[in-house]
């Protein structure tokens, strides 16, 4: 589970308050029909709270009403827990989740699948008991990274997680995140997994915002902890390196549901996968970056992309 999806207490306690049908804005008008296969189908399609759940819930909302439908995206509740009880409740149509944090924080596994299709197809059938439906999931992998400023990594020779374990010393200097640090699948983990061995003056904990930067600059850091969908990658000219041992969980991305409402309304899949094929992680990459390097609104966002993509 990262740092972004982690449950929180108060969020538990404030769902209430919050309200689940608040909406961002005065919803998801479609720009142009595309059919009426969907007619009849209503509900909220949430989202937790960083820009790519606001980016893809607008996405599916407008693609969905397109179609027929009458939904609006729901970008007001905080906690990874609490978006998919809302979907449990029936108060969520759907919403996009990743499959490594259903497959350990909602089904209580320790340790992830090996493979992207295969944590895949364990965690769809582990939510299909439970009557959570898992429509084909995009090729956008949201997990832990590490990033290097494209010039060093070149300087350095390194592309891969394996490489940077062979650098000096003095060049494997590191930014996380202070949960990170502690985390079996964070810091102690990763320097087990591929032998690391640094003194602790070359670490630094810093706030997830404030790594991109740090990494960017390269005074307190080499390489920093990223989130590998974020928009920041490219715009600050950062390299991923590759997790070729294949330590971190997979985050792929897919839109869930409960099965009741897929049985009854089974178009749904085919209308998203038009939006679901298009979406690796280079593009969510750019779409991220519209929201939280150039400013955009999400809502705008989504609607220039499905109209670029002749989508709606």
């Amino acid at each position: 589970m990262k740092t972004r999806y982690l449950l929180s207490a108060v969020a538990l306690a404030t769902v209430s308050v919050l309200g689940l049908t608040a909406c961002s804005g005065g919803g998801d008008a479609a720009a142009g029909s595309k059919g009426d296969e969907l007619k009849g189908l209503t509900g909220d399609i949430g989202a937790k709270d960083f820009s790519e759940q606001f980016i893809l819930a607008h996405l599916t909302s407008q693609l969905l009403n397109a179609h027929g439908a009458k939904t609006e995206a729901n970008t007001k509740l905080v906690g990874s827990a609490n978006v998919r009880q809302a979907l449990e409740k029936d108060d969520f149509l759907g919403y996009w989740e990743y499959t490594g944090t259903s497959w350990v924080t909602y089904n209580g596994n320790t340790t992830p699948v090996k493979g992207e299709e295969e944590q895949f197809k364990a965690t769809k059938e582990a939510d299909a008991k439970k009557g959570i439906a898992w429509l084909d999931p995009a090729k956008l992998n949201n997990t832990y990274a590490f990033a290097i400023r494209s010039s060093e990594a070149k300087k350095l020779g390194v592309k891969t997680l394996s490489d940077v374990a062979k650098l000096p010393k003095e060049d494997q200097t590191f930014c996380i995140e202070s949960e990170f640090s502690t985390r079996d699948d964070g810091w102690p983990g990763l320097k087990k997994a591929y032998g690391i061995d640094v003194p602790d003056s070359n670490v630094a904990l810093l706030d997830t915002g404030v790594i991109y930067t740090a990494t960017q600059k390269g005074e307190d850091c080499n390489f920093g902890e990223v989130f590998q969908t974020d928009g920041r990658i490219p715009a600050l000219k950062l390299t991923v390196m590759e997790d070729d041992k294949q330590f971190f969980p997979v985050y792929q991305g897919a839109f869930t549901l409960k099965q009741t409402t897929l049985d009854k309304y089974p178009e749904i899949a085919d209308v998203v996968a038009e939006a679901t094929k298009l979406l690796t992680t280079a593009e969510m990459q750019k779409l991220n970056a519209q929201v939280d390097v150039d400013g955009e609104d999400p809502e705008d966002v989504a609607r220039d992309w499905l109209e670029q993509n002749g989508l709606i």
